[in-house]
């Protein structure tokens, strides 16, 4: 082989390789903001669309004798989607070698079969195994192997003609191929599932002080009405004290009733739907389960009437989980503060709602600012940050943008910009 046939060779293995991260690459921009790991129908989209470039883009020193890295997509496919989904692969690789035709198309065939049931031997101890790179090298070393004793079976001095494609080329496309996709994606889907349980942690931490307030503040009407109802067990023939007791009573397990009925709804589970929602209503509501939190920390939390709609496309229940980390936040960073504060504005501005949150806390300098939202990074000693970064998420997702300016020992604002839908 002259030079520039080494150097054009080269240039379909680097093709190859980058056909290989495709599932990797387009994990990252799907489920960057998104609190799920991948799915079956992802893996096997992904895999399908990577499988065909590759196979159609395949390096090729003969007409009709083609190798790519079909072999890799599909054990992807089996150790990520299950057997099901490696089986569909397969049978996509061996209908679209038979279309592409050549002398080499049967051979192509039964090498896929071959290695597919080597795949099925050593996926499920690569999935077990803490030497994954010792596993894809043998693996790798494997379906090259049965490429070229295969080929070599039924065409000798077609290999014997290209030995140092066969010996180096092929398999080195294969190890890289394996390694570049099968540590990438791991990495990725790995980082995505501690990124999830830490912040599930954190929405269950931050529930959990909202509960101890709750449950302080709902003792007061329970109190309220137990007096109430002694009153009217004391002097049950005045009707008319007993009418104004129970309208009391009433109106007190009303408020506490919705209270309570918020709560539940933000703790829930998440569901996965986008739908038209009313910030004012959603702040109004949230605002009335977080007064108790702000009540226990002496912080006096003040919303503005705002009597219009205004209205947003998000997920309802990850919206208010949204508003409760913003708001939390905001209350613990008055609860050193003597006359702490914390106000909701909300108004439109150039066709976006804006959603202004204030306090007169202890503020951030500028290096704290750089890093809100970034994981891990909390300016609380006991913080882990995962509950900014998941708001910073949901906001992004539905397009919006965070604007903070803050000084220390004096306060801090979020302004979030949201896009309005007018109904």
């Amino acid at each position: 082989m002259q030079w520039g046939c080494y150097m054009s060779l080269l240039k379909e293995v680097i093709l190859q390789l980058f056909f290989a991260i495709i599932p990797f690459v387009f994990f990252n921009i799907y489920y960057r903001d998104k609190m799920r790991n991948y799915s079956r129908s992802f893996i096997v989209i992904t895999s399908s669309a990577c499988m065909f470039l590759a196979m159609t883009f395949a390096p090729s020193v003969t007409t009709g004798m083609f190798f790519d890295i079909r072999h890799v997509i599909i054990l992807f496919g089996l150790v990520y989607g299950g057997i099901e989904i490696a089986l569909l692969l397969l049978i996509e690789a061996l209908l679209y070698r038979y279309y592409l035709g050549g002398e080499g198309t049967w051979v192509a065939m039964l090498i896929l079969i071959v290695n597919f049931v080597f795949s099925l031997f050593l996926y499920r101890h690569y999935k077990a195994s803490y030497r994954k790179t010792l596993y894809l090298f043998m693996t790798s070393a494997i379906f090259s192997t049965v490429a070229l004793g295969t080929t070599y079976y039924f065409f000798p001095t077609y290999v014997t003609q290209h030995l140092v494609y066969y010996t180096i080329v092929i398999p080195i496309q294969n190890f890289f191929g394996l390694w570049l996709l099968m540590s990438l994606f791991s990495k990725c889907v790995s980082d995505k599932e501690l990124f999830i349980r830490h912040a599930q942690n954190e929405k269950i931490q931050t529930m959990s002080h909202v509960a101890a307030s709750l449950a302080h503040e709902v003792r007061n009407p329970l109190t309220a009405v137990k007096g109430f109802l002694k009153l009217i067990q004391e002097c049950p023939e005045n009707l008319v004290k007993v009418d104004q007791y129970i309208g009391i009573s009433l109106d007190e397990i009303q408020r506490t009733e919705a209270i309570l009925t918020e709560y539940l709804a933000i703790s829930k589970p998440l569901k996965e739907r986008h739908e038209i929602i009313n910030v004012s209503e959603h702040l109004q509501a949230i605002r009335e389960v977080m007064l108790p939190f702000a009540n226990m920390h002496n912080v006096e939390l003040t919303l503005q009437d705002f009597e219009r709609p205004v209205t947003i496309k998000a997920n309802s229940d990850e919206f208010k989980q949204v508003l409760v980390n913003f708001i939390k936040n905001a209350i613990e960073a008055c609860s050193d503060i003597s006359d702490g504060k914390v106000s909701l504005d909300l108004l439109i501005e150039r066709n976006k709602a804006l959603l202004v949150i204030k306090d007169n806390g202890v503020g951030m300098d500028a290096g704290q600012i750089s890093r809100l939202g970034t994981i891990y990074f909390s300016t609380k000693t006991t913080g882990t940050g995962l509950g900014l970064t998941y708001s910073y998420h949901v906001i992004h997702a539905i397009g919006g943008t965070v604007k903070v300016s803050s000084k220390p020992r004096v306060g801090t604002k979020f302004t979030i910009m949201l896009p309005y839908k007018a109904q």
